[in-house]
């Protein structure tokens, strides 16, 4: 049975790294750095440089996750705005 966890190689700050994560993520992150206009390893060095702790492939994972679950939320309505009937 084929695994559905990918590793990868990438280049992080000028040193090289393997990286394990799902396919679904390695698709979310390309999306992610061409919305950006940045190759995934600008995209990969910048999630580094931010995590507080944990390793690199579950920094990844929270952060394409937190990503997507902005991007899913509906803007917020003004606390005036009429609430729709159930």
């Amino acid at each position: 049975m084929k695994s559905p966890v990918v590793k990868r190689s990438i280049v992080v700050a000028g040193h090289k790294t393997s990286v394990s994560l799902e396919e679904a993520f390695w698709n979310g992150m390309k999306e992610i750095s061409g919305l950006r206009n940045m190759t995934l390893s600008e995209l990969v060095g910048e999630i580094d440089g931010n995590r507080q702790q944990g390793n690199l492939s579950s920094a990844i994972r929270l952060f394409v996750l937190d990503y997507f679950r902005t991007r899913a939320m509906p803007a917020a309505a003004p606390p005036d705005a009429p609430r729709p009937q159930a």
